[in-house]
């Protein structure tokens, strides 16, 4: 059984991720997900912390059900740090060895402030594999 970190933000209840979701259960039917959905603030300078990770809460309880709904089994939803890497460093210092791959969602090239950031190549340092999903925003 193998148990994935499933990275999204404004991607983690799109049709794209639910069929890659989908697919690695096929070729694992005991495969487990894990969502973190990254606190990512709004566009500008000024933001409430908290209001933001409200927000990413909401997010991944709300992605959590759609997924859910579909037929994939998501252990857990939780919102992670506004960095994306940072969120994925804590997680995995968190449970040390408890993740196989982790499945990065963003939009596509040209509107993913993640892949600007080079969040999916960055992210292989973590020593596990990493399975990129670009999606259109749910």
């Amino acid at each position: 059984m193998a148990r994935y970190l499933v990275v999204a933000h404004r991607t983690a209840k799109s049709p794209e991720l639910a069929a890659k979701l989908k697919e690695l259960l096929a070729q694992d039917p005991e495969a487990r997900f894990v969502l973190l959905v990254p606190a990512v603030p709004p566009p500008g300078w000024v933001y409430e912390e908290n209001e933001v990770r409200r927000r990413a809460e909401e997010e991944a309880a709300a992605a959590k059900r759609a997924l859910e709904a579909q037929g994939i089994p998501v252990e857990e939803a939780k919102a992670g740090d506004i960095s994306p890497l940072l969120a994925i460093e804590e997680e995995l210092l968190a449970h040390p060895g408890a993740y196989q791959a982790i499945v990065l969602s963003t939009l596509p090239p040209g509107l993913s402030r993640w892949l600007r950031l080079d969040v999916h190549t960055q992210a292989e340092r973590f020593g596990l594999p990493v399975i990129h999903v670009i999606a259109q925003a749910a």
